[in-house]
């Protein structure tokens, strides 16, 4: 009895010494721990060794390519497949100027099961213990990515949703708006995951970018959702694989914010767009240091009020 009467004696001590919860001081005093310098992003681009050639984008099926790639080469893979619908992006309700998307979309013309377990079957083998992948996906075929996933042994962390502001109109069902995003890694104690928000949550509200215009391929991801994979899974100087480069996003991505890449296209019509894209970007060009993008103490303080004796003192 005098034993478990000191302890809740203990217990009720140690209640009372807790800090009592403050509605955004944790978020008031978050900083990235792993932050660079744009000199210091810079450097570790320049200093970075790879046994890939490295910064250019091969003609060529994907999953032949990456039999060629060496064991645990690569940081981080973005991967926007095709989507196994019979899409050629110049249907008429997608509202755009088919003269102003290149010829040449490759659809998958075997099982989409078959084609996305090959594909995913090649990742762990290439992927570092410390990497990870972003795997997109529509709903269509949803199903086969995860059977993949699982069945490659990787290792399901997120299923992340990213809503756009455009969907094809219709009758009898919901629009969809939406794709899927897995996030997904080789090693569950090793990868690399740098926090740059406070609270980083699995839906991400993002728009679809329009390039009016501009000549594309069937599909464009935003730079913003290819950025913020790149900033949260890895290092300035990383090696980021993108299988089906598309309009070459990625490589844009990661050339602007210090990391190096290789993509595969089977489409070789996209290869001057993809230089015509990549020629306007400057290496660096997009990077800032991560504790930038936090809210500045002022924008805190006009949402928590009470925040201000904190900072004061």
């Amino acid at each position: 009895m005098g034993n478990d009467s000191g302890k809740r004696e203990a217990g009720t001590r140690s209640r009372k010494k807790r800090r009592k919860y403050v509605a955004g001081l944790a978020q008031l005093h978050f900083q990235v721990e792993d932050d660079w310098s744009k000199e210091e992003a810079c450097q570790l681009y320049k200093d970075a060794v790879h046994p890939v050639d490295t910064d250019n984008i091969l003609y060529v099926d994907a999953i032949q390519a990456m039999k060629e790639l060496p064991d645990a080469c690569i940081d981080l893979v973005i991967a926007d497949p095709p989507f196994g619908i019979d899409f050629r992006g110049k249907e008429s309700q997608y509202n755009r100027d088919p003269g102003l998307v290149e010829d040449g979309y490759v659809e998958i013309d075997e099982n989409y099961e078959s084609f996305t377990s090959r594909w995913i079957g090649a990742l762990p083998r290439i992927i570092k213990d410390t990497g990870s992948a972003y795997l997109v996906s529509g709903w269509t075929n949803l199903k086969d990515i995860l059977i993949a996933i699982e069945e490659s042994g990787l290792h399901l962390i997120n299923h992340l949703i990213w809503k756009y502001q455009f969907g094809v109109f219709t009758k009898r069902k919901f629009v969809s708006s939406h794709y899927h995003i897995l996030f997904v890694v080789k090693d569950e104690q090793q990868y690399f995951f740098n926090k740059y928000e406070y609270y980083p949550e699995d839906v991400w509200i993002i728009p679809r970018t329009y390039m009016a215009g501009q000549k594309k391929n069937g599909t464009k991801l935003p730079e913003t959702l290819l950025c913020r994979f790149l900033n949260f899974s890895t290092k300035p100087g990383d090696l980021v694989l993108d299988p089906f480069m598309g309009n070459g996003t990625t490589a844009v991505c990661a050339k602007g914010l210090y990391r190096h890449y290789v993509g595969y296209e089977i489409n070789d019509n996209m290869a001057g767009i993809h230089d015509n894209n990549l020629s306007k970007v400057k290496i660096g060009e997009f990077y800032r240091p991560l504790n930038e993008y936090l809210p500045s103490t002022e924008d805190l303080l006009e949402k928590y009020p009470h925040l201000r004796k904190h900072v004061e003192n």
